[in-house]
């Protein structure tokens, strides 16, 4: 285990830790190789692998042949245990990036380590000191960092932005992107584009207004800040009702899951996060834009060019921050794929946010119907003082915020389904800075849950397969071109499925919750998967401890055996 060197939160600008060697240069890993990333799969270079969010690879080595040899190559204990405390869950949450044989990724409480990816060996690690009284909704977690232009940037639980030096983990510059007092914290991976480095806000269940900003790579001044609550007079604005003109303010729509991007279109696509407060509707009347929304973003200016809103008034929770998959149709189309806390299944004209298909992914929906033509009608919702109301899917989503994947070969989009159910009872609350402000209180079903993959059509909305487990599936796949699908289980369990089929061909037990998204890479001809690991709750919080708590946070690496 890792000892610390940690200065405090008095002094937060001067947490570096003892440097134990050096990683290589990475001042080269600029927009443009970014751009092309699918052209070298040895490395894992962004947060999703590629712009487009397909979590895709074309390494083969290890493949539905050779898969049942795959044994561990190093495990880096990071230190932690995933633990449920209070209104925080501590988990190892990341997706590494591998440039050059170096890994770098980050950890619960503002840690960053530079790590061989060949061996597992520490070169340098890096801690920033948040202060303990950080108003959490979800977590003390983080997903991960950003690299290029020489730097690693992280932005951390209390809204810092900050740039490393990706050599020596030495910091090079810190700005402050949010006001903590008031809730706000930050948990997303950053995202470069051209000379920018992309962060959202976080903070929702505490009435914060979301955000989304750009700043300079370089120097750390902030370029554009987009709000995804529009105020008075902006458009968007008339759906926040003339009865509250103080709605808006506190409308939530936070964005913590990092954006996909399309360099053609120059448009990130971004989800927003719920509304606030949570279920009580009848102090925001109106559909309330752009909760529980993808916005199309310009890049180049902060400007929202079109929005989808896939829950219009939410009263359920059910936040659209996961991801929004960008794929090519057969006929040329531009399409964006996304599988949404509600149960269904959209996809869209990424050009310009047209409905191209809607259906449902999941077993049980009874909140609510959206038809194919896009039209959402409620039916189930805590609407009266003190009354229970079931439903399905409950607030942790068919789906939560961890990513499906596409594989270009099959077609298919796996993705990680959640069949859980809970009960809200409506508890108005008087809205106060930096206090929950949800509006019920919620009860995640305990007795009667499962999960599974599915491997979905996106074209035609079918479900080829399925791989089913007696828990939800709570990470992320990843699929290559050697016809996996790889999984992480709430018990522990890591395995590689057959793409095509679904038939598990390989599983190995990493003696903690899977909560994070694995990657792969190769480094001399040798191809690796590597699965952060975990976790001591379950569902963002809902469900403290259910499965015990965690062995502690490692991250597993696995390959081949060498001949």
């Amino acid at each position: 285990m890792t000892d610390y060197v940690d200065a405090g939160e008095a002094v937060p600008h001067k947490t570096l830790s003892a440097v134990k060697g050096q990683a290589p240069a990475t001042g080269d890993v600029n927009y443009e190789r970014i751009q092309n990333a699918r052209s070298e799969p040895q490395n894992w270079l962004t947060y999703y692998g590629t712009y487009d969010g397909q979590r895709y690879s074309s390494l083969d080595q290890i493949n539905r042949d050779t898969v049942k040899r795959l044994t561990p190559a190093w495990v880096f204990q990071a230190g932690s245990v995933g633990l449920h405390s209070g209104a925080s869950t501590y988990s190892f949450e990341a997706t590494p990036l591998v440039v050059e044989g170096v890994m770098y990724v980050s950890g619960p409480d503002g840690k960053v380590w530079a790590i061989d990816s060949t061996t597992g060996e520490e070169l340098w690690r890096y801690k920033w000191a948040s202060p303990y009284d950080v108003s959490l909704c979800c977590g003390n977690v983080n997903r991960g960092v950003a690299v290029g232009h020489g730097k690693v940037y992280m932005y951390t639980l209390n809204a810092h932005l900050i740039a490393l030096d990706a050599q020596t983990g030495d910091l090079v510059w810190d700005v402050t992107n949010g006001d903590v007092r008031a809730g706000e914290s930050g948990s997303v991976a950053p995202l470069i584009v051209k000379d920018k480095v992309i962060v959202g806000s976080a903070g929702g269940e505490f009435g914060l207004r979301g955000h989304i900003d750009a700043f300079d790579a370089e120097t750390g001044e902030r370029q554009w800040r987009t709000y995804t609550v529009p105020k008075p007079g902006e458009p968007g604005s008339e759906t926040w009702g003339d009865e509250n003109a103080e709605a808006w303010q506190r409308g939530g729509a936070n964005c913590w899951v990092t954006a996909t991007y399309d360099p053609e279109l120059e448009l990130l696509f971004h989800g927003t996060g719920n509304p606030a407060p949570d279920f009580d509707g009848d102090v925001r009347p109106g559909d309330n834009l752009y909760t529980d929304s993808v916005v199309a973003v310009d890049v180049n200016t902060g400007q929202i060019r079109w929005h989808y809103q896939f829950t219009p008034h939410d009263l359920w929770d059910y936040d659209s921050t996961m991801e929004n998959l960008l794929f090519d149709a057969p006929d040329g189309r531009k399409l964006l794929a996304h599988a949404d806390k509600n149960g269904y299944f959209f996809v869209l004209d990424r050009t310009n946010g047209e409905l191209v298909r809607v259906f449902p992914f999941v077993d049980r929906i009874t909140w609510g119907e959206i038809t194919p033509d896009g039209k959402v009608t409620p039916k189930v919702y805590p609407d009266e003082e003190g009354v229970p109301v079931h439903f399905w899917p409950g607030p942790a989503g068919g789906k939560e915020w961890t990513h499906m994947s596409y594989n270009p070969n099959t077609g298919l989009i796996y993705v990680p389904v959640q069949e859980v159910g809970a009960t809200a009872t409506r508890r108005r609350r008087e809205f106060k800075e930096s206090i929950p402000y949800w509006g019920a209180g919620v009860a995640v079903d305990l007795d009667d849950f499962y999960g599974y993959v599915a491997a979905i059509d996106p074209l035609t909305g079918e479900e080829k397969w399925r791989w089913n487990n007696e828990y939800p599936m709570c990470a992320s796949t990843l699929t290559t071109a050697g016809n996996l699908v790889f999984q992480g289980t709430p018990t522990g369990e890591f395995v590689a499925l057959d793409a095509e089929s679904g038939e598990k061909l390989w599983s190995f037990q990493c003696g903690s919750g899977h909560h994070s998204s694995p990657v792969t890479y190769e480094v001399d001809g040798r191809q690796y998967i590597a699965v952060p690991t975990g976790w001591g709750g379950w569902v963002e919080g809902f469900l403290p401890g259910l499965l015990g708590a965690a062995a502690g946070d490692a991250l597993f690496c696995f390959a081949l055996p060498q001949s």
